[in-house]
């Protein structure tokens, strides 16, 4: 029953979507009319506010880390297991992927997926994010940046802590965020996809 309410309660903090909060704090366009028409930090920073940007990266990545620390925190108290917490891990990030809130659209997870993996652990964490920061710097291309660390995510956690219900929970965010990049993967192939600082475009 706990574990029941864990997982809601997971899905319901993914689904504040902080793109949408932060673009109506500060008077933006709604996010998913324009540029990629993700609502994510990438895409707000394409508005030219940085501010919001930062904010809707800081606030996804927050959630994700929140909802999993307080699982560790409390799980035990609770009688919620592992297998309790990995779904929490992939509760919170499906609620920012399908957000309740704001009628099932919502972002790619790229944020939400680094805060669940720095609350499970974080140095795996640090090693994915070091890894984005290292493809953004040399190709300015977020979504490639996402698709690389996606890939890596999983291998960073095997090689660390071996093979078990955490594992399998990033394995199935990272098949998600890979899902939600099939058309930046085209973009890509074609050459057609924006770099990161690029600036909007009407949707």
């Amino acid at each position: 029953m706990y574990t029941v309410l864990f997982v809601i309660a997971a899905y319901l903090l993914g689904s504040i979507s902080f793109a949408l909060v932060s673009s109506r704090l500060f008077g933006l366009a709604d996010p998913r009319t324009y540029g990629s028409k993700n609502p994510g930090a990438t895409n707000v920073l394409r508005s030219g506010n940085k501010l919001a940007a930062l904010l809707t990266l800081v606030g996804d990545a927050a959630k994700g880390w929140l909802a999993v620390w307080l699982a560790f925190l409390y799980g035990g108290q609770f009688q919620v297991g592992q297998t309790g917490i990995a779904c929490v891990c992939i509760a919170v990030f499906l609620g920012h992927l399908f957000p309740v809130f704001a009628r099932f659209r919502g972002g790619k997870g790229v944020a939400t997926a680094l805060g669940v993996l720095l609350g499970i652990s974080p140095l795996l964490g640090l090693a994915v994010l070091a890894t984005w920061l290292c493809v953004a710097l040399l190709t300015r291309y977020s979504s490639l940046s996402a698709l690389v660390s996606a890939v890596l995510a999983p291998i960073y956690y095997g090689l660390l802590y071996g093979f078990n219900l955490y594992f399998a929970a990033i394995v199935v965010i990272s098949a998600f965020l890979i899902g939600r990049h099939r058309q930046n993967i085209g973009n890509l192939l074609s050459g057609k996809e924006s770099k990161i600082g690029s600036k909007k475009k009407a949707g």
